[in-house]
């Protein structure tokens, strides 16, 4: 059941950072530079949660 929910955190992660990333080229394009740092930001946070995710979903798949 652990492993499932890790699968689910990554893709989810995943789509947010696809998300965050098609919003920050917009508000790059628009020169709402404030956006971009928000969305940068919030980006790289799901990416150490994905990143977390794969650690713990590798340590329970491989003992």
């Amino acid at each position: 059941m652990a492993k499932k929910i890790c699968w689910a955190i990554i893709f989810i992660t995943l789509a947010i950072n696809v998300v965050m990333l098609q919003w920050t080229i917009e508000a790059y394009l628009g020169l709402e530079f404030e956006l971009v740092f928000r969305n940068t930001i919030i980006a790289l946070l799901s990416s150490v949660v994905a990143i977390t995710a794969m650690l713990f979903w590798r340590k329970w798949e491989y003992n």
